[in-house]
């Protein structure tokens, strides 16, 4: 008899480690009905084959974050609950064996002093001081993070479930969720049935997929998109080594293996560059294993025995392979499902899930408890991924590489070479044929550069001047010179139209909207705490019409923000992005060579900054967007995707008596930066209050109704507690990317949240928040800056006003 409740406030399905300690920190935040339901036995899917390791420095500062709690959780869960869960703070070293990976592990280690994390950079023969077994031929640095850890990963999530009984959660066992009830954009019940075969339902509140492997299936009975793929990962364990002690988690990147010592044994462990997707899953899948494949992993253990000798002699114990899960971004899902308003997931962690699991189930049970994020997590935040990413043979195609990326160089800029070419815009041959190197974003294939004649048209990864500097540079250099055309179809399109729009619109954003046709709105979306979850802008297109254009990667997350806010507003919130090319004409040219092609008036008088208008344009139509992103005079033409080759043709070949270039995303991203735009998901988030960002300008404070209003009147009345920064790089030669520790009068006070070349203010810019409490802005800029690169400490100037033509005379003559 499964003997379940009837009701619960929530059903968690998957017992791992994610699953356990959603429960756990789910109890802890006081609530009682949680129920949780595991298929087949705690731990039996992933959790219980993972390797352990537990180190602290994450990309970002937020995953650093909850990776930190979740060791300290670890550290005091044997107490609380008695069962030990082997953590212990061994320490982690991190070797490089090019110089291009020393750069790399440097800069993580500049960005994890800014993030409070405790880290040395070291030498070879440094490393091997802390690392006696270690052959240390061809090793170019290291870096050690003592604080780092390891753990037995099976009973961790037994501690974190017997913590969430000791608080009232039901964890049952052998009990298969096998459906759903659903109402609308909710889930109303949850049917199971056991082992036995008795059925029943549990009605609830709410749902948490923390699946695993199963993530995808359960996700697709939840009426939700969660993108997994299970890959076979391999390790083994010797036979005890006489004499072994203690060692340091050991990470060799360039080898593609990790190191661990374990009661006398060494687990070797491997990501390897090309991965094997695994499935479809059995059945009966319980703490089993994979078939061996000794060929796929021998290169691994030929370089592991040359790089650790004592492998040579040492018999091997255990070969395992084992399936976990693994994204379309190496990065897991976490957070409410845009597709559903009561369903929500913790799955996918990408061979992190242990060192993982504290953080993201503390994370998610707050976020499930006040309704809001407790901090940005857009980083693993489920909106990210797009609808098509759960298609079956995209996943298989792409997780072939994402297993393998964990040990890649992480270059800037790198791309991901599977499953490519999915999303393509109405331009996407032409810019091909004029030498387009593509990227990827969201799916779409965007160009972010352009090869000059007899150029390879690729990338040729560094972390110093890439192949495309100088190509970027002249890029940079037509729109602010002469006139660029470069591509923004892949921009989010959403069409917000009904007799409440106005209205609507004025609640969910800070900006007035109450403005004629044709006008154009730049503004954020707030939350209750002025943080923003969107930045827009919006058009007028008529009475009843509005244009909301957003990032290419949160289109959908903010088209769902718009959805769970529009309450009774009558107001119609469409996807149009595929049925709009959209081509941007940037620099003082601009206005010539739109007057070249279209009969139409392009004056300030006519069509001023932060407008509109539909115009006649070689033998098509389109509408044109007085707008920029890059800080020039310049227009985005909108036109159906029907006329889009027409129209580029028509503008290329008109361009040739201006001076046009092609341009890329690469080009826009240093434009930008120059200008002090702010980048979403970098610079501004949702934690980010919009008067700390900068953007008062852009939040109508005088309107009696809108989302986050008193949090901003609060803030102007209490005063700011920190100031975004422009920085520039005294020293022309660094280069700067984001994350970078910023050195106020010779302390670290924050780290760069964007970084590019300004290639007209000849240096590295960059952008990152100052802390400022009851200081003057005068104040602020008095101090002497620098910025850390790679350990090395370089001046920089500060400005709270852009660098780039403050007063923004360029736009609007």
């Amino acid at each position: 008899m499964a003997d379940l409740p009837k009701q619960a406030r929530v059903v968690i399905i998957g017992g791992g480690v994610i699953g356990c300690s959603v429960a756990y920190h789910l109890t802890k935040q006081g609530w009682r009905d949680v129920v949780l339901l595991e298929r087949k036995q705690l731990t039996s899917g992933t959790t219980w084959h993972a390797a352990g390791l537990i180190a602290q420095l994450r990309a970002t500062q937020n995953m650093t974050r909850l990776a930190k709690y979740s060791q300290e959780l670890y550290g005091g869960l044997e107490t609380e609950t008695g069962v030990a869960t082997g953590f212990k703070r061994c320490g982690s070293i991190t070797v490089a064996l090019t110089e291009e990976r020393r750069e790399e592990i440097y800069r993580q280690a500049a960005m994890a002093r800014a993030f409070g994390v405790e880290v040395e950079e070291i030498s070879p023969a440094e490393v091997k001081q802390r690392y006696e077994h270690l052959n240390i031929d061809g090793v170019t640095g290291g870096v050690y993070l003592p604080r780092d850890g390891q753990g037995d990963p099976a009973n961790i999530a037994l501690a974190l479930a017997k913590g969430a009984r000791q608080r009232g959660a039901v964890i049952k066992e052998r009990v298969k969720a096998t459906g759903v009830q659903r109402d609308g954009r909710r889930i109303t019940g949850v049917h199971w049935q056991d082992a036995t075969g008795e059925q029943g339902t549990i009605a609830c509140d709410h749902v948490v997929n923390c699946a695993g492997m199963w993530g995808r299936e359960v996700g697709q009975m939840l009426s939700t998109n969660v993108p997994l793929q299970a890959c076979e990962h391999f390790y083994i364990v010797t036979e005890a080594i006489p004499g072994l002690t203690q060692q340091p988690v050991l990470r060799v990147p360039d080898e593609c293996a990790y190191y661990k010592e374990d009661a006398g044994k060494m687990l070797l462990g491997a990501f390897e560059p090309v991965s094997k997707p695994w499935g479809p899953i059995p059945e009966d899948f319980e703490f089993d294993q994979l078939p061996e494949d000794f060929d796929h992993f021998e290169p691994i253990l030929e370089k592991a025995v040359e790089r650790l000798p004592m492998l040579a002699d040492a018999g091997i114990h255990t070969f395992f392979n084992g399936p976990e899960s693994f994204t379309p971004d190496d990065a897991y899902h976490l957070g409410l499902c845009p597709e559903m308003d009561n369903v929500w997931v913790a799955a996918g962690f990408n061979s992190i899930g242990i060192q993982s699991a504290g953080g993201a189930g503390m994370a998610l049970a707050e976020w499930m408890d006040t309704g809001e994020k407790p901090f940005d997590l857009g980083d693993v935040d489920i909106s990210r991924m797009q609808p098509f990413q759960g298609n079956k043979a995209y996943l298989k195609a792409r997780a072939s590489e994402t297993l393998g990326l964990l040990y890649a160089d992480h270059f800037p800029f790198r791309q991901k070479a599977t499953a490519r070419g999915i999303r393509r815009t109405p331009f996407h041959r032409h810019l091909l044929e004029q030498g387009a190197v593509m990227g990827e974003l969201a799916g779409w294939e965007r160009a972010n550069w352009f090869a000059t004649e007899g150029q390879t048209p690729e990338y040729s990864y560094s972390w110093k001047r890439q192949n495309f500097f100088d190509n970027v540079a002249a890029e940079h250099r037509a729109v602010r010179e002469a006139v660029g055309l470069y591509d923004m179809s892949s921009f989010g399109k959403i069409r917000v139209e009904g007799r409440d729009a106005e209205r609507f619109l004025n609640y969910v954003g800070g900006g007035n909207f109450s403005v004629p046709v044709g006008k154009i709105v730049y503004t954020q979306f707030l939350n209750d705490r002025g943080g923003i979850e969107s930045d827009v802008t919006v058009t007028r297109l008529s009475e009843q019409a509005y244009l909301v254009v957003t990032p290419a990667a949160t289109r959908l997350a903010d088209q769902t923000w718009m959805e769970r806010h529009r309450g009774d507003f009558d107001v119609v919130i469409t996807d149009v992005t595929a049925g709009e090319g959209v081509l941007a004409v940037m620099g003082p040219n601009s206005r010539n060579l739109l007057q070249a092609v279209s009969p139409a008036d392009f004056s300030n008088t006519t069509n001023p900054f932060g407008t509109a208008q539909e115009i006649e344009i070689g033998m098509g139509r389109a509408r044109v967007h007085r707008v920029t992103y890059v800080g020039e005079l310049g227009w985005e033409v909108y036109v159906s995707a029907d006329q889009a080759a027409h129209v580029f043709e028509t503008l290329h070949e008109a361009g040739q008596d201006h001076g046009l270039k092609l341009c890329g995303m690469h080009m826009m991203d240093t434009c930008r930066i120059e200008k002090g735009f702010r980048h979403f998901g970098h610079d501004i988030t949702c934690e980010d209050h919009v008067l700390e960002a900068g953007l008062g300008f852009a939040v109508k404070k005088d309107k009696p109704d809108f989302i986050g209003r008193a949090a901003v009147l609060a803030k102007q009345e209490a005063g700011l507690d920190s100031r975004l920064l422009q920085f520039r790089l005294t020293d022309p030669e660094p280069l700067l990317y984001h994350n970078e520790p910023i050195l106020r009068d010779g302390e670290i006070v924050g780290y760069l949240s964007s970084g590019a070349y300004g290639h007209t203010l000849g240096g590295a810019i960059g952008l990152g928040y100052v802390p400022c409490r009851g200081e003057t802005a005068a104040e602020v800029l008095a101090s002497t800056y620098e910025i850390d690169v790679m350990g090395t400490r370089v001046r920089a100037e500060a400005s709270l006003k852009p660098m780039y033509d403050p007063k923004s005379e360029r736009v609007k003559v």
